[in-house]
């Protein structure tokens, strides 16, 4: 173990150079935070993390837990900083962890053949071993959830330390937390591997996997920061085929913001080459923990490539400012989703999906109220209040950024592009 002095962490942090070697708590006192957040988690107590803490440098899942235990006490003050690559599927022993150490004998062609050749119908006598393959998922997805989720609690900073800092297969959750920032990191969405096949679930049924690379649940003043949120080395497209000559659908969502959680911002971070990128509030039916919160900021971020939620909204008030969408018009479902009583306020957002439609950008799902103002839509103001009100919404959301908090907008598509491409994501310079 190795002590640092404050002022030696600052100028590491600050310059986000590589971390000295070592694995145990230190004593510190210094910011990890440059700056504060713009937005929604500037909002109320406001959001500052671990500062003041005790320090933790961690390179494995085993040396993470520990320092989000904090000795016992984990809802005092920390910094903790991640080097090089942990990966939620290493046990404590430092061997790797795969499908059949979670559940010994699960087969995937197997649990698919107990559907029948159309998918439709699960039946536990189809096959003699249909019985064994269900139990055998149910009890593979929580021993794989027991392995790879790991909890962030209050007042924590977790921050990635010079540029490749990476959580790889690490379900990262902030349950009832209060005050964490999360920062400079690359998350790996985590790989189910035994995702669940629904056939109800849509025309022709889907697949539905349990796990996000990080989800907010009742957590209050959050701050995620120059983070890069991607499938990485599993995309969708390479998994095994499934019903429908279709891929298996092996990953959730990026960032999911649910149950109550309140003053958000997520900043400069990258989602890349998803399907479900962001979703704010979970189900239609949680109005009675939702309603009133979910107030979440999205400044100055980069979506490549993502299908859909960028984000999709329930019930809150989201501010949409400064962001870039860039994809495939023919891979692309929506940007902007307008779920039940949410109310998006976007702005100033730059849209490149070359051969598209301005629908691409945003998309009505049960909502009401959708307004934007200065956005673009390759090169060309998107007028995407003419498009929401043609889905039958209306531009009065009934709030306005610039009322609740300060903040700077960029106001040309030029100055967007140019901070966005430049900063957004982990190991990015900060501007």
């Amino acid at each position: 173990m190795r002590r640092a002095t404050a002022a030696l962490l600052l100028a590491l942090l600050t310059a986000w150079a590589p971390a000295p070697a070592a694995s145990a708590s230190v004593a510190a006192s210094a910011s990890v935070a440059e700056r504060g957040p713009v937005g929604w988690a500037a909002a109320g107590t406001g959001t500052t993390g671990g500062t003041g803490g005790t320090t933790w440098t961690v390179r494995t899942r085993a040396e993470l837990k520990e320092a989000l235990a904090n000795d016992g006490d984990p809802v005092a003050p920390k910094v903790i900083r991640v080097v090089g690559a942990v990966d939620g599927h290493e046990a404590d022993d430092g061997s790797p962890l795969g499908e059949q150490d979670y559940a010994p004998g699960y087969d995937l062609a197997k649990y698919m053949s107990c559907f029948g050749d159309d998918g439709t119908t699960w039946s536990d006598t189809r096959h003699d071993y249909c019985r064994q393959q269900r139990q055998l998922r149910q009890t593979g997805s929580n021993r794989e959830k027991a392995q790879i989720q790991l909890t962030v609690p209050s007042n924590t900073t977790l921050v990635g330390v010079g540029r490749d800092a990476r959580l790889l297969g690490v379900f990262l959750t902030v349950n009832t937390g209060t005050n964490i920032i999360v920062r400079n990191l690359r998350l790996e969405a985590p790989v189910d591997h035994f995702t669940s096949w629904s056939p109800g679930d849509g025309s022709q049924g889907s697949w539905n996997a349990r796990f996000d690379a990080m989800t907010v649940i009742t957590g209050r003043n959050i701050w995620v920061d120059h983070c890069t949120f991607t499938d990485g080395r599993f995309p969708d497209r390479e998994a095994p085929l499934g019903f429908h000559g279709e891929p298996v659908q092996r990953h959730d969502g990026l960032l999911d913001i649910e149950d109550g959680s309140d003053f958000v911002t997520v900043s400069d971070s990258h989602f890349a080459d998803h399907d479900k990128a962001i979703l704010i509030g979970s189900g239609d039916g949680r109005g009675d923990r939702d309603r009133g919160h979910l107030k979440v900021t999205l400044v100055r971020n980069l979506f490549t490539d993502i299908v859909q939620r960028g984000p999709r909204v329930r019930f809150g008030q989201v501010h949409v400012v400064n962001n870039v969408y860039r994809g495939r018009a023919a891979g692309t479902l929506y940007a902007l989703g307008a779920g039940l009583e949410s109310a998006i306020f976007s702005e100033r957002n730059v849209f490149r999906y070359p051969h598209g439609s301005r629908g691409l950008a945003v998309a009505d799902y049960g909502g009401e109220h959708f307004r934007d103002t200065g956005s673009w839509f390759n090169g060309r103001p998107a007028r995407l209040n003419a498009v929401a009100g043609g889905l039958g919404l209306t531009d009065d959301v009934g709030w306005n950024p610039a009322d609740v908090y300060g903040y700077r907008p960029f106001t040309t598509p030029s100055a967007v592009e140019h901070h966005v491409l430049r900063h957004a994501g982990s190991g990015r310079p900060h501007a």
